[in-house]
């Protein structure tokens, strides 16, 4: 066999290696052991930033999230990023990508909603281990929080029974969600950001001090 032959059979297979093996490409998240779960990662920050920032509108938190992990979100919304069964941080991180993510990388455009369904599914599955007992009240309310953004009265009531275990100030805002979906079917103030026309009514309550988000 010519040397040359042998010479670039050898670079395409180390070249083909290094593809395999570069964290950078979408499949590297299929090739982590349990013990390098990049989802963990998204806990830490998440619980580093703390309750002043997980509702609040504040830009500079909102890039730091959204330049951190675009690419697991990208991964989760493909499901290429998959928590290991009955690890509750890895559930969560993955919640926090599909559920909250969106919400502050996005905000304001249609894609802040674009993973909810998803986060549902994964929230069901989460709930199906036990898996939101083994956290602590401040972050098991992310758990529940999928139920809670749907519209859909059947996942609000979800929510306002999750919520229960966390007591006040949760449960009444669960409540304060679910009395909105049994109302209008939806949340108002997503009209203008989906492009729905509002009714007479839901401009009405938006203009009153409704919930808006």
């Amino acid at each position: 066999m010519p040397p040359t032959f042998i010479q670039r059979t050898r670079t395409n297979s180390l070249e083909s290696l290094l593809y395999f093996l570069d964290p950078q490409m979408p499949h590297a998240a299929l090739l982590l052991p349990p013990s390098a779960s990049p989802l963990p990662e998204v806990v830490g920050f998440w619980r580093d930033a703390g309750p002043t920032l997980w509702f609040a509108r504040n830009a500079d938190f909102d890039r730091r999230f959204r330049e951190r992990f675009a690419h697991l979100y990208e991964l989760a919304c493909a499901n290429a990023l998959r928590p290991a069964a009955g690890e509750a941080e890895d559930h969560l991180g993955l919640l926090l990508l599909l559920d909250q993510y969106p919400r502050n990388a996005f905000r304001g455009t249609p894609r802040m909603y674009a993973s909810d369904a998803q986060a549902r599914r994964w929230a069901e599955r989460a709930l199906g281990q036990g898996l939101d007992r083994q956290v602590g009240d401040a972050l098991r309310l992310f758990f529940y929080l999928p139920f809670a953004h749907a519209e859909n009265l059947a996942d609000q009531d979800r929510s306002v029974a999750l919520n229960h275990g966390l007591g006040q100030p949760f449960l009444a805002h669960a409540r304060e969600h679910r009395e909105i979906i049994r109302r209008f079917g939806r949340f108002p103030h997503r009209n203008p950001i989906l492009g729905r026309p509002s009714s007479a009514e839901e401009l009405a309550f938006l203009a009153a001090g409704g919930f808006a988000g």
